[in-house]
């Protein structure tokens, strides 16, 4: 139950279920009920209500009133994103620190053979709108291919490509160098369709034999955060989040203090975009190239 009564829309816009913008769409097209009683703008709930979207009942938990928590977690390859699989394989759920209140929602996915990082929060909205189309938030990906990759291939994946659902494009690959048959890059994309990274090299003729999420957003995986560990963004990390999923700043009150760290995982890893490496394609354009990849992959 909420601590106090909260417009309907904040409330189901924080339970991950879209925008207040959406929301409050579907309030205008009657799919919201009270109760028993189609909603209206305005309405103002305690999360007590019996609350309905399309006939499906909204579960109390997913509306408590709980403080915005954000965790990175650095999947290992074999790990599924979801709470649960049907041939009973390990779920990063697992591996997630237990809450009082509350759910953990995923911001985005990864296959099971992706490495890297992942975020997790409490905060519906927040994860809505880090994954929303509109908003563009930058995924960076080392990514390991097999054999020589063509120039005009790099520019190819820079310029765009047709894919089975539609166009995709890197916004900039980086070569990271390699050596014998293995070749890193950094691929930089601004949406998170599936299997896009290894569907726009596989458009190329080249096969990805690893691929690591680095960053997401303006948060890039702490070097110290080995893989199957957690540990909490600070309430500073958690607005750069938010500004850059255009929502406004929280106030302390609203952050969930720092919580537990898993060991050795303290030091804070937020870059900004301005400090971003040069990109050594850039729409298509050779600019200068970086050093080889050294890690975070333990």
């Amino acid at each position: 139950m909420l601590s106090d009564t909260e417009k309907l829309h904040k409330v189901l816009a924080r339970a991950g279920l879209g925008s207040r913008r959406e929301i409050e769409g579907w309030i205008r097209e009657g799919k919201i009920t009270v109760n028993g009683r189609t909603a209206t703008l305005g309405d103002r709930v305690t999360g007590a209500e019996r609350i309905e979207v399309d006939g499906r009942r909204i579960a109390a938990k997913r509306i408590e009133d709980v403080p915005t928590r954000v965790i990175a977690y650095h999947k290992p390859e074999g790990e599924l994103v979801t709470r649960d699989d049907p041939q009973q394989r390990e779920t990063v759920f697992a591996h997630l620190p237990r809450l009082q209140k509350g759910r953990w929602i995923a911001i985005g996915r990864l296959d099971l053979n992706t490495s890297g990082l992942l975020l997790f929060t409490t905060d519906g909205e927040l994860a809505n709108a880090m994954m929303h189309p509109s908003r563009s938030v930058e995924r960076e990906y080392a990514v390991r291919v097999h054999g020589r990759v063509s120039e005009q291939a790099l520019i190819n994946m820079t310029r765009g490509v047709q894919l089975e659902d539609g166009p995709a494009r890197f916004e900039e690959i980086t070569d990271a160098g390699g050596s014998g048959s293995n070749h890193w890059y950094y691929a930089l994309l601004v949406e998170g369709r599936k299997r896009e990274v290894r569907r726009l090299w596989e458009s190329q003729g080249m096969q990805v034999s690893r691929l690591i999420r680095v960053r997401f957003g303006p948060y890039q995986l702490p070097s110290n955060l080995r893989k199957g560990q957690w540990r909490d963004l600070t309430p500073g990390e958690i607005n750069q989040l938010r500004e850059t999923a255009g929502l406004a700043a929280l106030k302390p009150r609203v952050l969930a203090p720092e919580g537990p760290v898993n060991p050795k995982n303290t030091n804070p890893a937020v870059r900004s975009r301005t400090a971003a490496r040069k990109p050594a394609l850039r729409n298509g354009r050779p600019t200068a190239r970086k050093g080889p990849w050294k890690g975070r992959d333990k």
